[in-house]
């Protein structure tokens, strides 16, 4: 049984831990071994002002997340989602996109314009955005410099 829900800090054990299994293994193999910076992590992400956070709980586990925030811009106000993940033993099986559509109609109903989120070109969660119809921004770049020796 699935049930659509907003996350809040009372599920951050769960939120960390479904986080950790997502990005451990295959293309990504994010080391989360330090358990403080994992849930410094979530923490982060998922308690900013004006956080925007969803869960998909199958038979009561927490199957699937987005992260995120709303954010106010000059065309119009949006859900920034920072991640969003689906369980690996769950991925392949059109929850991710049943999820997004979820989400979709809430902010909908909330008249919120439009979704922004950043992924890797060359990772399969590029291919999934597209997919669910998503389109790529031309001229949007991201930028990091490395300060720390």
């Amino acid at each position: 049984m699935e049930k659509f829900i907003k996350l809040d800090a009372g599920r951050l054990p769960e939120m960390a831990e479904l986080y950790k299994t997502a990005f451990r293994g295959e293309p990504w193999n994010d080391d989360w071994s330090d358990p403080v910076q994992l849930n410094e992590y979530v923490k982060e992400i998922s308690g900013c002002y004006n956080a925007l956070n969803y869960g998909l709980l199958i038979d009561g586990k927490l199957a699937a997340m987005s992260v995120g925030m709303i954010r106010h811009w000059w065309e119009g106000t949006n859900y920034n989602i920072e991640e969003f993940c689906v369980s690996p033993e769950l991925q392949g099986q059109g929850i991710g996109s049943r999820f997004m559509r979820m989400i979709e109609n809430d902010i909908r109903d909330m008249g919120l314009c439009g979704i922004f989120l950043q992924t890797d070109s060359d990772k399969p969660s590029f291919r999934f955005y597209q997919k669910n119809g998503f389109n790529e921004l031309d001229r949007h770049v991201s930028f990091y410099k490395r300060v720390k020796k």
